[in-house]
């Protein structure tokens, strides 16, 4: 609680200083407290420091969970890194974590904010084929697109 809190007040510093005391104490740190950390770094815009921290769990004999994996690749399509968001989203199954819809539109959102329309619309048929959705967000992302379009045969 106190790592989270530290977190969304924007004292990273102190996170930091804290997770590493945890660590060093001994005590047993599982995937929570790293994605409470990645997600407090992602937000505050230190994604270096949240891939190193994203690495260091593979290092720990942690596995991360779709949760994880979804503040990692959201935080690569808002900095504008699709490419890197993606081959970090096929690497999931290889580590034995399935995409979930969240995971998923995320993926198709941060596509279609980097002008990656084909690719979006490849992911979304792939998600459909696998029993998931669009959310809203997702779904009005490419409403928008084809009403902007002149190809109307965009999700055919």
């Amino acid at each position: 609680i106190l790592l989270d809190g530290l977190c969304k007040s924007g004292k990273l510093e102190e996170a930091l200083k804290l997770f590493q005391a945890i660590q060093k104490s001994r005590l047993e740190v599982d995937i929570v407290f790293y994605n409470i950390l990645i997600d407090g770094l992602c937000k505050a815009g230190n994604i270096e420091t949240g891939k190193e921290l994203f690495h260091e769990l593979f290092v720990n004999g942690l596995k991360p969970d779709v949760y994880t994996y979804s503040i990692m690749i959201n935080r690569f399509c808002t900095e504008g890194l699709p490419d890197e968001a993606c081959q970090l989203f096929r690497s999931m199954e290889e580590n034995d974590c399935l995409p979930d819809s969240f995971c998923y539109n995320i993926m198709i959102r941060g596509f279609l904010r980097n002008s990656y329309t084909s690719k979006a619309t490849q992911l979304l048929k792939e998600m459909v084929s696998k029993g998931f959705s669009a959310d809203i967000s997702t779904a009005t992302l490419f409403l928008d697109l084809i009403l902007r379009s002149n190809n109307k045969s965009i999700l055919i």
